[in-house]
């Protein structure tokens, strides 16, 4: 198997994470097969139970289409569960320096997928946008953040979308609170020296 993956093309190679234990290697191919031609599909599998471990590759045979393939498949849910897709080259746990906003007063409806179609607008996304829910309903608890991968991307959001309305309801978007300290926010001059 190991000699497989070093015959992978990552340039054309996907990433795809947060899956169901019910996808199955099949279901993901004939999925990713409406982005272009699929050279392979890797689920790693658990060795104890054999079921897969919520994520894997998908290898198309161009390029292209796995670019195509982040932009359609992101975000989308798949037996309940918000798939990620991203190029499987990229370094999947990228610097956070920083350009994380809060966005308030958000409407039930709201889920992440419309705050990544919403604010990608803007710029880099380096996380799936959250929306903090009730963890035993799932009831949208009314706010959520974005990480940005870079304050140009994140000031414009602000800028922009503070104070208008998504799904009827007018949004409060300015920088989240750093959850180590008291009461400061992101996007301080600090963050913005060490990021450039």
């Amino acid at each position: 198997m190991s000699a497989a993956i070093e015959q992978r093309n990552q340039d054309a190679t996907v990433y795809v994470g947060n899956l169901d234990e019910k996808v199955t290697d099949e279901l993901i191919w004939e999925l990713f097969l409406q982005c272009g031609p699929v050279s392979n599909v890797h689920l790693p599998k658990d060795k104890v139970t054999g079921l897969h471990q919520a994520y894997g590759f998908v290898e198309f045979r161009y390029e292209h289409d796995s670019d195509y393939a982040m932009k359609i498949m992101n975000m989308i849910k798949l037996y309940g569960k918000t798939i990620k897709v991203n190029k499987a080259s990229q370094n999947v746990k990228m610097l956070d320096i920083g350009a994380n906003i809060f966005i308030g007063n958000l409407d039930e409806s709201v889920d992440e997928k419309l705050l990544y179609d919403t604010f990608s607008a803007f710029g880099g996304i380096t996380n799936t946008p959250k929306v903090m829910r009730d963890p035993e309903t799932g009831v949208s608890k009314a706010f959520g953040f974005v990480n940005f991968d870079s304050f140009e991307a994140s000031d414009l959001a602000i800028q922009c979308m503070n104070g208008q309305f998504l799904a009827n309801k007018q949004i409060v978007v300015q920088y989240a609170y750093k959850k180590e300290s008291q009461g400061e926010r992101h996007g301080s001059q600090a963050e913005r020296l060490l990021a450039a």
